[in-house]
């Protein structure tokens, strides 16, 4: 008499692939952890003066996206790229770094979004207060890829005033 095939294994497969499932999951949730601590301590060693500590996570071949129309808008190829074309124009428009406040921190897996406040001056002496969001993506503790979503029409009265 015949039997239908069954596969023994089935069962075991399974298991397997839960087992499996359930480890890559709790690796995103590590990576998510690690990476958040990071933007975080990031963002403190910031507020405490250190204002590059931030942009220091960049990685050198970094790709930094400015959404919006204003004079530093546009993409960017390279931490130096960033840093010598958009990050020092538009602090020399500031009496210094703006002082971050971060409002919310949220990650899964290799993406971070930051949602904070800089506060700061301009060097005429005007407020200059701007709320950003930052999505950023990390692999082995550098920011590889970032978005940064800002007022870019405040950006842009600093620059035509000073």
């Amino acid at each position: 008499m015949l039997r239908p095939y069954k596969d023994e294994t089935a069962p075991l497969s399974d298991f397997i692939l839960r087992i499996l499932r359930f480890f890559h999951r709790q690796g995103d949730i590590v990576s998510a952890v690690e990476n958040k601590k990071l933007v975080r301590d990031a963002f403190a060693a910031w507020t405490n003066g250190d204002g590059m500590a931030f942009f220091n996570l960049l990685a050198d071949d970094a790709s930094w996206t400015v959404m919006g129309n204003c004079p530093i808008s546009g993409t960017y190829v390279g931490r130096d790229q960033l840093v010598e074309t958009a990050l020092k124009p538009q602090r020399a428009k500031l009496a210094g770094p703006p002082t971050p406040t971060v409002i919310n921190l949220i990650a899964e897996g290799n993406t971070v979004v930051i949602q904070w406040m800089g506060k700061g001056t301009t060097t005429t002496g005007q407020p200059y207060n701007n709320n950003y969001c930052y999505v950023v993506q990390i692999e082995n503790g550098k920011i590889i890829r970032g978005t940064a979503y800002l007022d870019t029409e405040l950006v842009r009265s600093i620059w035509e005033a000073a």
